[in-house]
């Protein structure tokens, strides 16, 4: 190191400072807002000039070979038709008929118990008119008895008069003693949904025990067919909201009381759409629905227009369809007793004692069960002795009310 450098004074030999920058004509805030303007004016442009009718999305595109059935150009339409379809004209009613789905297929819904929880898994099968059924293997319902909707087939009167729940009925011929018995009917509902139940329901009880089919179970037409084949009179149920719905869910296509009396009653079309040979209607759940006469008055109208029955399952003592059916002289019956409310065998046989003493009283009573195999044994057992205690077990359409008309 050298002595001048030691004695050299400190910061004697520092940098010259380089000059300052020119200052900019505008600041810095004035230049960020110029930079958002000249975008802005990027986007107007391009949103001008340029066709992307997808707003910039990311787009793949593949090379596919054309089907000639999607390539066919329909009748007196030019190459230059779109291939959308945007429904019939306004006010022209048509009648659709769904494409047939892949085999096995069939969408699934989840049945929720609100008193319980439970939680049931049902494939929903075609009903009418899909066609995952051949049509040669369909039963043959007169034509004569069934309108065309845009879900398919459903019950109506025929020209001649004749109604469904007289045509389907299946009444059981009494001797003069068993008239001035005391009648019962039983309704085992549910019906389709379990594969077990359904099959010990059609081998184990009387022919006289009605049915009442779930609009979500399997192969409906086979199983509706079967049991009119053994004499067993049919209903479909009709999912209606419970006050706890959707807590307590019936399933699609539910009645609801915050729907228009069209939109429940395009629902009601779906729902009879899915099998035929009934006799009537069965409401499942519906404690809010059957309470409402604004709600439940275009359904039953609409069932008595169709020359069907109307049963109440007794979900709610407030229900008004005794009062609507009798102005609207629709043949019905209400449910007095439902059987398994508590499943276990005891309590199945105390149900079935209550029921005797309300037929005893009233000259006539319906009790309501589930199709389980526990239940079904035991009404099977106690039917086998029925009229042995004064008693004759018959089909619904023998206790329901009939019209004063008829």
């Amino acid at each position: 190191m050298a002595s001048d450098d030691l004695n050299a004074p400190l910061g004697q030999d520092k940098p010259k400072k380089l000059s300052k920058l020119p200052k900019l004509p505008i600041g810095a805030p004035q230049l960020v807002a110029g930079l958002f303007g000249l975008t802005g004016l990027f986007v107007l442009a391009w949103a001008a000039l340029v066709s992307d009718p997808l707003g910039g999305e990311p787009v793949a595109i593949i090379a596919a070979k054309p089907d000639a059935a999607t390539t066919a150009k329909p009748e007196g339409v030019g190459g230059n038709a779109h291939a959308r379809y945007d429904g019939p004209p306004q006010g022209q009613a048509t009648v659709q008929v769904p494409a047939p789905p892949p085999a096995g297929s069939g969408q699934t819904i989840t049945i929720i118990d609100g008193s319980s929880g439970a939680r049931r898994e049902v494939v929903l099968a075609p009903g009418n008119g899909e066609a995952s059924t051949p049509a040669a293997a369909k039963p043959v319902v007169d034509p004569k008895l069934l309108e065309a909707t845009r879900h398919g087939a459903v019950p109506k009167v025929a020209p001649d008069g004749s109604k469904p729940s007289a045509a389907f009925a299946r009444p059981r011929p009494l001797s003069a003693a068993q008239k001035d018995l005391p009648r019962i009917a039983i309704i085992v509902g549910s019906v389709g949904i379990s594969a077990s139940g359904t099959a010990d329901a059609l081998s184990k009880l009387p022919a006289s025990v009605s049915f009442a089919l779930s609009p979500f179970g399997a192969d409906l037409d086979k199983l509706a067919a079967r049991a009119r084949g053994e004499n067993h009179e049919i209903l479909l149920q009709v999912p209606m909201e419970p006050f706890d719905y959707p807590d307590n869910d019936p399933g699609p296509q539910t009645l609801l009381t915050s729907l228009t009396g069209d939109q429940n009653i395009d629902r009601l079309q779906w729902l009879m759409s899915r099998f035929q040979g009934y006799v009537g209607l069965m409401s499942v759940m519906g404690s809010r629905f059957s309470t409402s006469q604004q709600a439940l008055t275009p359904v039953l109208r609409e069932a008595s227009k169709r020359g069907l029955m109307y049963v109440d399952d007794g979900a709610s003592t407030r229900t008004v369809a005794p009062q609507l059916a009798g102005s609207m002289s629709l043949p019905f019956v209400k449910a007095n007793v439902v059987l398994d409310a508590v499943p276990t065998p005891a309590e199945i046989d105390r149900a079935l004692a209550r029921l005797e003493t309300a037929a005893r009283d009233n000259g006539s009573a319906v009790g309501l069960a589930g199709a389980q195999p526990a239940t079904i044994a035991r009404i099977a057992e106690w039917a086998q002795k029925l009229e042995a205690r004064g008693f004759v077990l018959v089909p619904v359409s023998m206790v329901a009310a009939k019209p004063k008309s008829s």
